[in-house]
């Protein structure tokens, strides 16, 4: 759905329609022959999580919009429902195209002598160890319950597949059995979606979890007499939005875990079900989940949550998914010398999962011990199960240091393990801050105060070693006085937000980023009508600020060459105006850092940081951009913009209505051309070394 502005250049494409796009492009790399299968099922895992998670949050807000009958202008309640309609059938057209792709997938798996069997294709080796299975680990877990006894289905957990039971009891002297329908949750927490099976055939023999509960009724409804069973998948999605208690007698901490409870009371939004469930049992199912007319009910296949395809057995197989890339470990941060004092000599950089993580928690560990650092503080938003960052942080704590941590405990999904650490950072005498009412805290920030010169980093993505092993981020270290006294400001800044902070060289949200890109977009349109050079080159998430897109419109119709590298949300249609190209790239790595290069009149300006272009990035959280000085680091964000430009492999057009093609051009695959560049150099640097 788009929605034409009469003030702008170009059109404009609804934040939640452009998401759609973005998902199919992920679809569409596990459609590639070219990809390794057991790739191809993560991407279907991929596109099936985003999807879960874009029910939960975002048209769950789309809505409450639409059903509220207060203090939402009609205009915009009208606006929400043709979005919510235009999700629906775009979401009733990819779900046809995955389907497809599973099962294509599947066959191709099959080729290479992995197969998924279904309860009625095993042998009787495979039969016994299935009957093991259940007495040694299902029994006692997969516990129906009669549909008849309960009242509503919503109440149950959403993150989960449930099958619907139909059964029929024959008894002596009856022409036609009795039928009862219950249901079973899946333990698939408990004990996995997938079951490896004794291996037939020169086959390696996989079944879904779903399907061997489906062998094993006889044995979960023992007693029961003459039966005869059907079981059909279903599952739902609910609102995600959290309740948060204002009550004052309340802390922060204890607010968000109450609202992370209320997200069990959430509605149910979508339904996906097996096509082949009759009719009867469906109406069951739906009366019992409340749905209305704006939610979303979908036909399916056999299973749901394909979200699991994402841990697929790989069955010792590894020739059947990309060649693995070792994190290359920078020369210069492998040194036995001081970290601190080489960051000190010239910015340093790290762009992972190109490069090694482990450098990031060798600057934090020998902050920790040296005796000339005083003081760190970090902003966290994710962080990992067993977080070497905070580790290293509560070892500096121990030995002395005063450590400030900035938590942010609304990190979507993340609350519950947030709240874990940000307890166990103040038993180890971590003074933790709760960032900043009504504002996320999103900056990824680490200054450390020393007698040698004091350090800042500045990121593009989580200081998560698990995220930096899938996410393409940059990390920019430096000592540079003027950059690092405003990195201490930002951090002031949080502790005081109504407390008025000018920045000159760093762009703060929502201080004043918005209004100072705004400039700089301008500042190139000024510069095309006077003749000069005028270009923006960008890597970035999301774009969707209506403002923002405006202004990049005007300078496209100016004169300014616009090209950008994204990764998702893209309200801009830029085949609809001269001078523009956006390119989506989905590969191994999930492309996450957010770079900005203005020509500036001949002399680039360029920015890294985490802020995206939209109203959440640029008004409603504390997001940091730095500018870059440091002539290096300068050349290689232009590289990597230029390499995701060129990418023909794995870059699609966005062109604002979903179709997505493969850019036309000489074979060149971005991520795999940049980390042979990062060993080439790695390799060299050690060479000329020895």
């Amino acid at each position: 759905m788009e929605t034409k502005k009469s003030s702008r250049v170009g059109r404009y494409v609804e934040r939640d329609v452009s998401w759609m796009y973005f998902n199919r492009r992920i679809l569409q790399e596990a459609e590639k022959d070219s990809v390794p299968v057991l790739e191809r099922m993560s991407f279907l895992g991929i596109y099936s999580n985003n999807l879960d998670e874009f029910f939960r949050v975002r048209v769950a807000s789309l809505n409450r919009i639409a059903d509220s009958k207060e203090r939402i202008p009609k205009a915009e309640r009208t606006r929400a429902k043709k979005t919510i309609k235009e999700i629906n059938h775009l979401n009733a057209v990819y779900n046809k195209e995955f389907e497809h792709a599973v099962g294509v997938v599947t066959a191709e798996l099959e080729k290479h002598g992995i197969r998924l069997l279904h309860e009625t294709d095993l042998n009787e080796e495979q039969k016994l160890f299935i009957r093991r299975l259940y007495l040694d680990r299902l029994n006692g877990i997969t516990n129906p319950v009669w549909l008849s006894e309960i009242k509503e289905i919503g109440d149950a957990y959403d993150d989960s597949i449930y099958l619907a039971v139909r059964r029929s009891q024959w008894h002596d002297g009856k022409k036609s059995p009795a039928v009862t329908y219950a249901l079973i949750k899946i333990p698939d927490r408990e004990v996995g979606r997938f079951v490896v099976l004794p291996p037939s055939g020169g086959y390696n023999d996989i079944m879904y979890l779903d399907d061997v509960i489906r062998f094993c009724l006889p044995l979960i409804f023992i007693g029961g007499g003459k039966c005869t069973y059907e079981a059909y998948s279903f599952k739902f999605t609910k609102d995600a939005e959290m309740d948060i208690d204002n009550d004052l007698n309340y802390g922060v901490v204890q607010k968000v875990a109450k609202g992370v409870k209320s997200r069990k009371r959430g509605e149910p939004i979508r339904v996906i079900y097996d096509e082949r469930m009759p009719k009867e049992l469906l109406r069951k199912i739906m009366s019992k989940l409340n749905v209305d007319q704006l939610d979303t009910i979908v036909s399916g296949g056999r299973y749901q949550n394909h979200k699991d395809l994402m841990a697929f057995p790989g069955c010792g197989r590894p020739g059947l998914r990309y060649p693995a890339w070792t994190p290359i470990v920078k020369p210069e941060m492998e040194t036995e010398n001081s970290i601190l004092d080489t960051i000190r000599q010239k910015d340093r950089f790290l762009h992972v999962p190109y490069h090694s993580f482990n450098s990031f928690i060798r600057v934090l560990r020998e902050a920790a011990l040296s005796p000339d650092v005083k003081e760190i503080r970090a902003t966290l938003y994710r962080l990992a199960k067993d977080s070497k960052v905070v580790n290293t942080l509560i070892c500096a704590a121990r030995n002395g240091k005063k450590v400030t941590v900035v938590i942010e405990l609304l990190a979507r999904f993340d609350e519950e393990s947030n709240i874990k650490w940000s307890k166990r950072m103040q038993e180890a005498g971590i003074e933790v801050v709760f960032g900043v009412e009504g504002l996320k805290v999103h900056s990824k920030l680490v200054y450390i105060g020393c007698k040698g010169g004091d350090i800042a980093c500045i990121g593009t993505g989580n200081f998560h070693e698990g995220n930096a092993k899938v996410y393409t981020d940059y990390m920019m270290m430096t000592a540079r006085p003027s950059l690092v006294r405003e990195v201490k400001k930002v951090f002031e800044f949080i502790r005081k937000p109504f407390k008025p902070v000018r920045f000159r060289e760093l762009l703060v949200s929502p201080n004043d980023m918005k209004p100072r890109i705004l400039r700089l977009i301008d500042n190139e349109t000024k510069n095309a009508k006077a003749g000069a050079e005028a270009w923006i080159r960008m890597k970035i998430n999301h774009i969707t600020d209506e403002d923002v897109a405006a202004r990049l419109y005007e300078a496209a119709a100016a004169g300014v060459r616009i090209d950008i590298v994204l990764r998702g949300n893209c309200s801009l249609v830029p085949p609809s105006v001269p001078n523009m190209r956006a390119v989506g790239i989905i590969d191994r790595y999930l492309e996450h850092s957010r770079i900005l290069i203005f020509a500036n009149g001949g002399e680039p300006r360029y920015f890294l940081g985490s802020a995206d272009w939209m109203p959440r990035n640029l008004v409603n959280r504390v997001e940091v951009l730095t500018p870059v000085y440091d002539e290096d680091l300068q050349r290689d964000l232009a590289r990597t913009v230029d390499y995701g430009l060129r990418d023909t492999a794995n870059g699609r057009v966005v062109d604002g209505c979903g179709r997505n093609e493969l850019q036309q051009g000489e074979p060149f695959r971005s991520q795999e051309s940049l980390y042979m560049e990062y060993l080439r150099e790695s390799q060299e640097y050690n060479n000329t070394r020895n």
